[in-house]
């Protein structure tokens, strides 16, 4: 017998959290929250150790990015013993700043708004990745705030839960068991 064990044409979703009639908990009703990146879902009610994945955000970015910083001056040391021109040197030097100083703002950006041009987004990817050190600094100053992308991810199940709330109260009552007004 498979680990996957539910019925032909059941949703995985529905058979991992019981709607099924294993009887298990019900679903619950409305949008549900979408998970962070070592977060889960913590970031909701700030709990399951949500303060110490924090912290543990923060610490491992900063040490990713004093790792990451050592490692390029390991490279910058290698470009010196071979000898190379100042000036390919100092070109190193303003590529890897520029780079950081742009991923370290788009990912910023990223904690508070969706993209407006994914496409733009796609093309700058090569550009965060040689900018990793930016973003890695992101992440570790987001993480002295909030869960980063917390505040983004509020707003929009916030605003969906409102949504669904708004629309729920307007369906309730069965539409077939109401009253027709007398036509004359």
């Amino acid at each position: 017998m498979s680990e996957n064990s539910e019925a032909p044409g059941t949703p995985p979703a529905a058979a991992a959290t019981g709607s099924g009639s294993g009887g298990g908990a019900p679903t619950p009703l409305g949008p549900q929250p979408e998970p962070i990146r070592f977060f889960g879902t913590t970031w909701v009610d700030h709990d399951g150790g949500y303060g110490l994945r924090r912290a543990g955000v923060a610490a491992g970015s900063l040490a990713a990015a004093v790792g990451s910083c050592l490692a390029l001056r390991f490279a910058y040391q290698g470009l010196a013993i071979a000898e190379v021109d100042s000036i390919v040197g100092m070109l190193v030097i303003v590529m890897f700043a520029v780079c950081s100083a742009i991923a370290f703002r788009k990912t910023w950006e990223s904690f508070v708004a969706r993209p407006k041009d994914p496409a733009r987004e796609d093309s700058l990817r090569g550009l965060k990745s040689i900018g990793f050190i930016g973003s890695l600094l992101a992440y570790f100053f987001r993480s002295l705030i909030e869960a980063p992308g917390e505040k983004l991810h509020r707003a929009e199940y916030e605003s969906a839960r409102t949504q669904f709330e708004k629309r729920r109260a307007t369906r309730t009552g069965n539409p077939a068991a109401r009253k027709r007004p007398k036509r004359r």
